[in-house]
């Protein structure tokens, strides 16, 4: 699946791929209300990475629901909606006006973005996970998972909260907190002092909290984080990951979740396993 944030709600997405070829589509997060984000410069390349301070701007519920939301009558893909808020109400009141579209298949619980000041709150809490997801779940019947934060000494502590008090299932990673310094002026590439990592550079990051979490809790995994290609994603299935999204290798190939999918299915049949339930989970310690 495409991982949140990377293709927006799907307008864009819908010219450069077959979102029907997909396991599923998770939109850009989406907001009570329209957010501007932070202010540019808000993205600075790095070596094999990707700085990011966009700071979840998106034209708030409303709108997704007016605009995005038709696109996909047209599409079977399943639709993930990412959403996010300030308070656990405002989580809530997304959650409840999201239960009656039947379009939505389910919730991605954004409680991980480094780049709002509210944004890790809840992720960095096994309290406040716990909290906001029973809540959640008594409010709202659909398919819920639950997007970690890597910016935490607590993750698989978190990670259990989520599936104890109802989680479906866990995304993770999302981009670890960095920072850029530009030596001419001593100041920040951003224009937020720091921004979220993602592309290739994170991966051995995020596939070892994605086998630690996989040791913690019986719940799926969506495991991502550099993805670039099929043995990557064969590394993250090994590692306990249930199914796979593909971030930051879009922004320089809009066909990277296909092609990554097409490199799977090939180093599959090269390695002669018929069903990812063969080697899923299958790392071997020591």
């Amino acid at each position: 699946m495409v991982a949140s944030g990377t293709y927006g709600w799907g307008e864009e997405a819908e010219s450069l791929i077959d979102l029907d070829s997909l396991g599923a589509f998770v939109t850009k997060t989406v907001t009570l209300n329209p957010r501007q984000g932070n202010p540019s410069p808000r993205i600075w390349e790095t070596p094999a990475g990707l700085l990011n301070s966009i700071g979840l701007q998106n034209d708030g519920l409303s709108e997704f629901q007016k605009t995005a939301l038709p696109l996909f009558k047209n599409h079977r893909v399943p639709l993930i909606v990412s959403i996010a808020g300030e308070t656990i109400n405002e989580f809530l009141d997304l959650a409840i006006a999201l239960e009656s579209q039947s379009r939505v298949d389910a919730l991605e619980i954004n409680i991980s973005c480094p780049n709002v000041k509210e944004g890790m709150l809840f992720g960095k809490s096994p309290k406040l996970t716990g909290e906001l997801v029973r809540k959640l779940k008594n409010g709202c019947s659909k398919t819920m998972i639950v997007k970690l934060t890597p910016n935490t000494g607590e993750i698989q502590e978190v990670a259990r909260a989520a599936e104890r008090e109802g989680a479906d299932c866990l995304s993770l990673v999302n981009t670890f907190m960095g920072m850029a310094i530009d030596p001419r002026t001593r100041r920040s590439r951003l224009a937020t002092t720091f921004g979220g990592l993602s592309g290739p550079a994170i991966k051995p990051l995020a596939l070892r909290l994605v086998y630690e979490v996989s040791k913690a809790v019986k719940i799926p995994i969506i495991g991502m984080g550099g993805i670039t290609s099929g043995e990557d994603a064969l590394e993250f299935i090994i590692a306990g990951a249930s199914a796979i999204a593909v971030g930051s290798a879009s922004f320089r190939r809009p066909d990277a979740p296909i092609k990554v999918l097409e490199e799977l299915k090939s180093l599959l049949n090269d390695i002669g396993v018929e069903n990812l339930e063969e080697i899923r989970g299958t790392f071997k310690d020591g």
